[in-house]
């Protein structure tokens, strides 16, 4: 039996409006009368009990509201702290730069790789600068670095707690944040250095402006929301702008002002994105190619080039210039299978996909429980918000035929979180009703089936959670079923059941995740499976045992016989022992596909050298190029970012990337190398490395300098590393 409802009563929870009219009052008074919207009518909270207690902006607050807010901020802060010294210097590439970001001030504004400003990370600097400000405080160790991530973490699950509060109360916003600091790769990024952790707070704070500005019209929310984006583009250039449809459209639609108003509102929004974003990419676009660092990732020195190629739509369709492997083209799978179901496969699903089959159910509940509610209703709105970024977002990834990692899932985290809570108890609120008794009983059932499908992919791990979590799933679903019958008590074992079969799965990912380091470009959640390497490290390089690259007889990538710059038996650059005969460092033919991430054979990317997992340099080798450093501009050259960032972050010395993270950028050419040696102004070549211009067959830039530098100069060992001394020419030179 249903309860009937209150004509007046709030479009989702079905219980009364605390204000004297409800949102569709306010459409008719904004059309009619044509005077300015009043004051946003505020949702009761979806999961509180019926009476008002918890309701939305201006309603009263349960006594335990702020207490499991303050605690929950807390748990995740610890845990995201535990153990966070074992991942090292986590993805040296971005180290690298932070230190010379501490070093530099030009290189803290260009995001440089080295203090002597040879050239650039891939992305914008925004990402780099808390880290690089927080090394200059407290010094060059792993703490510095990553603890800035940590507290992006726990500032994102404090955004998307308030964001849900507002709207569906205190029982739900816990629900979400608990459900965001659970997720496996949110526990993986926001304790590594990528630019994923900063990027994912700014969206999860633009998506809460923009429903701040649907409440009440106001501008300034806006405005807010275009800035929050713009510096989200200066993070991670276009991946920020994935939303923008969604959130566009909802406030043309939705937003209680006249249209005129609305698209006035858009442009002034449209404007402060352009500006926040933008004048960073002026301010490089105009200053004097001469002087300032070569921009890492493009082939003409153009953050635009960079933005819209190799970052933008090169990501689309798989047409990346400069990419791993010479670039390859569309569709040539080297990043994994496209399609409706890659959130799910063997690669990605135990890093995101534990809720979002229910999510997508609870976001079509929310839509059909305001589907009577006016234009303006905002509980509404706020589903379109969130559930269209989580859905925008997945499709791009899902379809994208560029490069694509695991990691990437992190930014559906808060969008996942905030439908999983909003949805669930405007359900709950409703559970008399026996359609939403069913659709929750459906949302634990798809769960609980759906993690004992990512527990079976990792047999090895904890094998009888996945029963338990199945069990005790269909346990809860068949109570919540009678949930409009049942007593309280029955009812609410029923929910708890529910809710810990739901996020046992996650929670175990998340607890094996904070319990490993982990190192190099390319990292996952979780335990490992066969779609992560199968054998506890990383696709594609980076050991996620916390050991450093180069140890328990591994190469320099964290994988066995991977080192670089010939080290340790490895492969070494372009055309040394173990390259593939079309100079790919590993490959016995150079075929890129021994190196792509995600192929779920022991060691994928083995021989990438240190082109995705850094170098491990011992001490004889620090002794030298710290020697004399002083006197040069940079105390040494290697081909590879990842390479140069081994040899800078253990020296604390300026090393010279040469091609950038790839190898494969023309920067510096073979005569401004040469210019550069007869100046005096570089010590040391290392040999070997990532990649270098054999990534794209051996005739690139890199290529030239190398062998250039093989047949000139001295060749000097030192402990396992091969350099060339470039103040000491081979007889006859």
């Amino acid at each position: 039996m249903t309860v009937p409802r209150d004509p007046q009563a709030d479009s989702a929870t079905g219980a009364p409006l605390p204000a004297p009219a409800p949102h569709g009052a306010r459409i008719e008074t904004e059309t009619t009368a044509g005077g300015p919207p009043p004051a946003p009518v505020s949702a009761p909270a979806a999961g509180a009990a019926p009476r008002a207690a918890g309701a939305g902006p201006g309603g009263p607050e349960p006594r335990w509201a702020r207490p499991a807010l303050v605690a929950l901020l807390l748990a995740t802060g610890l845990l995201y702290l535990w153990n966070l010294q074992a991942s090292g210097y986590a993805n040296s590439f971005y180290s690298a730069a932070v230190q010379a970001g501490s070093q530099s001030w030009k290189a803290f504004f260009f995001g440089s790789l080295d203090a002597a400003n040879a050239i650039t990370v891939d992305k914008p600097p925004a990402a780099l600068w808390p880290m690089a400000l927080s090394v200059r405080l407290f010094g060059l160790n792993s703490w510095a670095i990553l603890v800035p991530e940590v507290l992006m973490g726990v500032g994102t699950v404090a955004v998307v707690h308030a964001a849900v509060r507002r709207r569906s109360g205190p029982g739900a916003a816990l629900l979400a944040g608990t459900v965001l600091a659970l997720t496996p790769v949110a526990a993986l990024m926001f304790r590594f250095n990528n630019p994923d952790a900063l990027l994912t707070l700014l969206m999860a704070v633009a998506c809460h402006l923009v429903v701040r500005a649907l409440e009440d019209g106001r501008t300034k929310w806006l405005v807010w929301a275009g800035v929050t984006i713009g510096f989200a583009f200066l993070t991670k250039t276009l991946q920020a702008f994935l939303v923008l449809p969604a959130l566009a459209a909802v406030y043309a639609v939705c937003a209680p002002v006249r249209p005129r108003k609305r698209f006035v509102q858009l442009a002034l929004a449209t404007v402060a994105l352009m500006v926040s974003g933008g004048w960073w990419v002026a301010v490089v676009e105009l200053w004097p190619a001469s002087s300032r660092p070569y921009t890492g990732g493009s082939q003409n020195n153009s953050f635009l080039e960079l933005t819209f190629g190799y970052n933008g739509l090169g990501r689309i369709n798989g047409d990346e210039t400069g990419s791993v492997g010479g670039g390859g083209g569309p569709g040539d799978g080297r990043w994994g299978e496209t399609g409706w179901d890659r959130m799910f496969d063997a690669d990605t699903g135990g890093q995101i996909s534990w809720l979002l089959p229910a999510a997508l159910i609870l976001l079509v509940a929310g839509l059909v429980m305001t589907r009577k509610a006016g234009r303006a209703d905002v509980t509404r709105a706020a589903f379109l918000v969130w559930g269209g970024s989580l859905l925008t977002t997945a499709v791009v990834f899902s379809f994208m035929a560029g490069i694509f990692h695991q990691y990437y899932t992190v930014a559906l985290a808060p969008y996942l979180a905030a439908v999983t809570g909003m949805g669930a108890a405007a359900l709950w609120h409703r559970r008399r009703e026996t359609w939403a008794a069913l659709t929750l009983a459906a949302a634990v059932t798809v769960t609980a089936a759906w993690a004992y499908v990512l527990l079976h992919r990792t047999p090895g791990h904890l094998p009888w959670l996945r029963w338990l979590v199945l069990v005790g799933g269909l346990l809860a679903a068949l109570g919540l079923v009678f949930a409009g019958r049942a007593g309280r008590r029955v009812v609410l074992v029923a929910a708890a059941l529910g809710l810990a079969a739901s996020l046992a799965g996650p929670t175990a990912y998340t607890l094996s995740t904070v319990r490993e380091g982990h190192s190099g470009s390319i990292v996952t959640a979780g335990p490992a499976s066969p779609g992560t390497g199968g054998d506890g490290r990383a696709p594609g390089g980076g050991s996620r045992n916390g050991a450093p690259p180069g140890a328990n007889g591994t190469g320099g990538n964290g994988f066995p016989g991977g080192g670089p710059s010939g080290q340790d038996g490895a492969a070494g650059g372009p055309g040394q022992d173990g390259s593939g005969a079309g100079g790919l460092p590993g490959g016995a033919d150079g075929n890129a596909e021994a190196t792509a991430p995600g192929r779920g054979s022991r060691g994928a990317g083995g021989g990438m050298g240190g082109l995705l997992g850094g170098t491990d340099v011992d001490a004889e080798a620090r002794e030298l190029l710290e020697t004399g450093a002083g006197d040069y501009t940079w105390a040494a050259a290697a081909v590879g970012a990842q390479n140069a960032a081994s040899y800078q972050l253990a020296t604390g010395e300026p090393v010279m990337a040469i091609g950038g993270f790839n190898g494969t950028d023309p920067s510096p050419t073979l005569a401004q190398f040469q210019q550069y040696v007869e100046d005096g102004r570089i010590h040391y070549f290392v040999s070997g490395g990532g990649g270098g211009g054999g990534m794209g067959g051996g005739t690139g830039a890199s290529a030239r300098i190398t062998a250039w530098v093989r047949a000139t100069f001295k060749e000097v060992t030192a402990g396992s590393a091969t350099l060339y001394d470039l103040t000491r020419p081979v007889t006859g030179s």
